[in-house]
């Protein structure tokens, strides 16, 4: 009669520890058994089988059920396992081929074969606006510690999920959610990107031409004579994306700006302004 592993000594945890308990143990262990790590030790590869063998069992919720009803009833078997439907039974090492240890440890990466039952993993992914506008090669590091080059497509939304094949656990895949974090000056208004312009009190009065940035880079606009605080100025097409491709419009708030301190001369010329405008905001509210 064969022996039921104490599979929860193994993963150093209790028989009441949650799934997270179970994963952060299993990422420790991994990590210090593994054989790039320990090249040549056959008792660290005895014993990274072992880790891999009771985190396959213990992560599966019906396979911990079916495990913990074998144990801790005490019930005899002639061989204990838990069979995938193809009956595969090899204790083979986890693909753990992109964890990076070190440099050295990479560039002598050993072909380690894979456990049954490949598990998808989900991870999410800060990025900036511009990031998700234009995408491109991004090395990204993954809780389990390791490091991974990612091609990222353009036009990427919040909640978007990439697919990476053969990058979750025994050959499983990788799910990376995408979250654009907030920009320090564009604000995400659905596909609508609102961006806050400050002129000058003679700006707005006379109109200017200026310079105002958009995500596809720097455009020239016309402010219009009297422009008014609170007004917006609409881009067409220079917005963000939608699911669907759509793209949005860029809308510019207007704010004037008081000036905190001025010169004399700009002192001299406001004050011959005042004397002379006719304009009164409170004409109508007195």
């Amino acid at each position: 009669m064969q022996q039921i592993h104490d599979y929860y000594t193994i993963l150093e945890v209790t028989k009441n520890a949650t799934a997270e308990e179970i994963k952060a143990s299993f990422r420790k262990l991994a990590r210090k058994y593994h054989p790039d790590v320990n090249p040549g030790n056959k008792t660290s590869e005895e014993k990274f089988k072992s880790i891999n063998e009771a985190y396959n069992i213990l992560s599966d919720e019906t396979k911990r059920a079916d495990y913990n009803r074998l144990k801790f009833n005490k019930k005899r078997y002639d061989s204990f396992s838990f069979h995938s439907q193809n009956n595969e039974q090899k204790r083979n090492f986890s693909k753990f081929k992109n964890i990076n240890f070190n440099s050295d440890a990479n560039k002598k990466a050993k072909t380690v074969s894979s456990l049954h039952n490949a598990q998808d993993v989900e991870a999410k992914l800060n990025i900036s606006l511009e990031k998700a506008y234009c995408g491109g090669r991004e090395r990204i590091r993954l809780e389990d510690g390791r490091s991974i080059e990612v091609d990222m497509p353009s036009k990427m939304i919040s909640g978007q999920k990439i697919r990476l094949k053969n990058q979750g656990l025994n050959g499983g895949d990788l799910y990376l959610e995408i979250l654009i974090t907030p920009h320090a000056f564009f604000k995400l208004k659905n596909i609508d990107i609102i961006y806050e312009i400050l002129l000058t009190p003679s700006e707005a009065i006379l109109g200017e031409e200026i310079t105002v940035p958009t995500i596809d880079g720097m455009v020239k606009i016309t402010v219009p004579k009297g422009i008014q605080a609170g007004q917006k100025l609409r881009l067409a097409n220079k917005g963000y994306f939608d699911e669907l491709g759509q793209r949005g419009d860029q809308f510019l708030e207007i704010n004037i700006a008081i000036p905190s301190e001025i010169s004399e001369e700009e002192l001299f010329l406001y004050k011959q302004i005042r004397s002379k405008e006719k304009f009164n905001p409170r004409r109508n509210k007195s």
